[in-house]
């Protein structure tokens, strides 16, 4: 019958248009929609929409979700809220490591994109944010590689989690380096010549000479940075020859992690398990420590410094303090600088000059001698600490196509001789 004189058969819900509503739409006060559901947490749910045919488009969607197991919660989770998530669970990075991956998302990443929900991104929005990077925020190439290798981890987990279906991340690293043909500068070494230069100039500068010794042991072990100021006296034996890599030293700049603040150091263990090795000592690099030594003693410094346990580091500056990276190539600069001012007021047109180079250039320097040597790949691979060979194998077949180069426009200035 009917109740309150009305048929019940056609007391369905209508909006202002006398559309038949479905289960869970309704029309607001304003005209606008909005659908309801329940999910599988047993939340109450709901979605707006300017109109009803926008509005079911997004009923679909959500229907599609849940057929494939997304969960509801996707439609209001950040990328922000995710990665933060990811780096509570993430483990087995190397402290730098992390530390680097939080640094490159906070700064390029949390202050927009990442507000965006992630059931919102698509491949384009990335796509879009990697080009942003790039042509308007003038990054390197290297940096969104390291703002897109956190990216695709947390996306990836959000697949795991039944957030997305798909990691929208993928292949647009690759996409973007092939559209703007980015140019990588392969790190230069120091030729002989530059090399000699170097050396000479340090040991014979009363300004620069206290630089002599580091520098030197870079380029004749090829140690990372981290490697060589967190040497200590016991890790190396003069009588046998030997170093013996078993940590680094690595320097935080204005970084906040685990209770510490600002500048500081802390001792890692090397990044792989090949960074664990002996690595002889040429002649010249034993001077280099016994010179060390001597200078210490001299004006009487001694190790004043503490770090996770680790202390008599050998490179410290004259308060006793460890050496890090900036403090070294700020110092490069200025050797450089000096340097090529007095061999051009010597001689206008001089045959070598140094170059800019960092830090790194002298392990790359120490490499290229080696190759040109032709000492065989295995050791050059134990002695760098690669763990794998491949790097290596790059780094040879580039110094070898220079010297066969080289080798060539000599065999062809004794072809035109003898023609």
């Amino acid at each position: 019958m009917t109740e309150k004189g009305v048929n019940t058969k056609n007391n369905k819900r209508k909006d202002k248009n006398r559309i038949v509503l479905r289960t869970g739409e309704g029309q607001r006060p304003n005209g606008t929609y909005e659908y309801r559901w329940t999910d599988e947490e047993h939340k109450r749910r709901r979605v707006y929409a300017k109109t009803l045919e926008e509005l079911r488009e997004k009923e679909e969607e959500i229907l599609k979700d849940r057929n494939h197991g997304i969960k509801a919660e996707a439609r209001y989770k950040t990328l922000n809220e995710l990665f933060d998530v990811w780096k509570q669970l993430k483990r087995g990075l190397k402290d730098n490591t992390f530390q680097n991956y939080q640094y490159v998302y906070n700064m390029f990443v949390r202050p927009g994109f990442g507000k965006n929900r992630i059931s919102e991104i698509k491949k384009s929005d990335v796509k879009r944010f990697y080009n942003l990077l790039a042509d308007e925020r003038c990054l390197k190439v290297s940096t969104i590689d390291s703002v897109h290798t956190v990216l695709h981890q947390v996306l990836d987990m959000a697949v795991d989690d039944d957030y997305l279906r798909a990691n929208p991340s993928n292949n647009v690293l690759k996409e973007l380096k092939q559209s703007h043909v980015f140019k990588t500068e392969k790190r230069k070494a120091l030729t002989r010549s530059e090399q000699e230069l170097l050396l000479n100039y340090l040991q014979n500068s009363d300004l620069y000479k206290h630089w002599y010794p580091i520098i030197a042991v870079m380029i004749g072990t090829g140690l990372r940075v981290g490697e060589v100021t967190g040497l200590r006296w016991c890790d190396i034996d003069l009588d046998g020859g030997m170093i013996d890599v078993n940590h680094t030293l690595v320097y935080y700049n204005h970084r906040e992690t685990e209770g510490k603040k600002g500048c500081y150091f802390t001792i890692n263990t090397p990044k792989t398990e090949a960074g664990n090795r002996q690595v002889p000592m040429l002649d010249f690099v034993k001077e280099a420590f016994l010179m060390e030594r001597k200078f210490q003693e001299e004006n009487h410094i001694h190790c004043e410094t503490i770090i996770d346990g680790y202390t008599d580091f050998i490179f410290v500056n004259r308060f006793g303090k460890a050496q890090h990276q900036g403090t070294l190539n700020k110092a490069i600069r200025r050797i450089i600088r000096d340097c090529n001012d007095k061999v051009l007021l010597e001689d206008e047109n001089p045959e070598v000059l140094l170059p800019h180079f960092s830090c790194h250039s002298l392990r790359h320097t120490f490499t290229t001698r080696m190759c040109e040597a032709g000492v065989n790949i295995k050791v050059i691979q134990d002695a760098l600490g690669h763990s794998d060979i491949s790097t290596t194998l790059n780094i040879y077949a580039d110094v070898t196509k220079e010297t066969k180069k080289k080798e060539f426009i000599g065999l062809d200035e004794w072809f035109q001789k003898e023609a």
